[in-house]
């Protein structure tokens, strides 16, 4: 069986479910049933049936979402990092270092967190996005995170010299500025009590904040004042 359209003179095509079949040697075909005013979605749903396919139920949904993960920001910033050729400044292809430490600098750009977060983030089984499955990350804890800042401060030298021949030649004109913030806790080796820019006596401060940037860096207008641009690096 199959349905065949078949014109009408001057109204819409006739519909029609009809069988072919043998008769005296030859092919012919039969009409079964009219189906000029059935919906045209279920026209097509026999016309499934019919190839072989299977009906959903109207109260049925086809698909059973088990999970979705957010991917949209990630491809975003991730497709950023790798075009502007950050993650092979950061280290060779194939490193699990070096992916654990694209995938940090990632979700502090996406959602900040702890390395605790930050692990359960990225493992399959708690992921709050698709940064570590297309990193191919698989489990992932905190410690191997602190691992993977050790590896990175190893290679610091390394990366500051490769992006200062990116973007540093003779006479360029770096822009510098320092930063401080205040710190929670006491154990922090680096923290030290001092002026509190930030007005909160009593608290810890870390050292100073370097930011270095080249004169193309994109300028950013002051909150406060229009006529006093600030940097941000690009």
């Amino acid at each position: 069986m199959y349905i065949e359209a078949g014109p009408n003179r001057n109204s819409p095509p006739a519909i029609l479910l009809r069988e072919s079949y043998r008769e005296g040697g030859k092919v012919r075909k039969r009409t079964l049933c009219n189906l000029s005013d059935w919906p045209a979605a279920h026209v097509e749903g026999l016309r499934g049936v019919l190839k072989g396919g299977t009906v959903i139920p109207a109260e049925r949904e086809a698909f059973t979402v088990i999970r979705t993960l957010p991917h949209g920001h990630v491809a975003a910033a991730l497709g950023t990092a790798r075009r502007i050729g950050l993650d092979r400044i950061l280290g060779p292809d194939g490193n699990r270092c070096r992916d654990l430490v694209l995938a940090l600098l990632v979700g502090r750009i996406l959602e900040p967190a702890s390395k605790l977060a930050a692990a359960r983030a990225l493992s399959p089984a708690t992921a709050a996005s698709s940064l570590g499955e297309v990193l191919g990350l698989g489990e992932v804890d905190e410690d191997e995170l602190y691992t993977a800042l050790d590896w990175l401060l190893e290679r610091q030298s390394a990366i500051e010299t490769a992006l200062a021949k990116r973007h540093l030649t003779n006479g360029t004109l770096v822009l510098y500025d320092v930063s401080s913030s205040y710190m929670e806790g006491h154990c922090c080796p680096l923290a030290q009590f001092g002026y509190s820019r930030d007005g909160k006596r009593g608290k810890l401060q870390n050292r100073p904040i370097g930011c270095s940037a080249p004169a193309m860096a994109v300028p950013w207008p002051s909150r406060s004042s229009r006529a006093a641009p600030q940097t941000r690096v690009p």
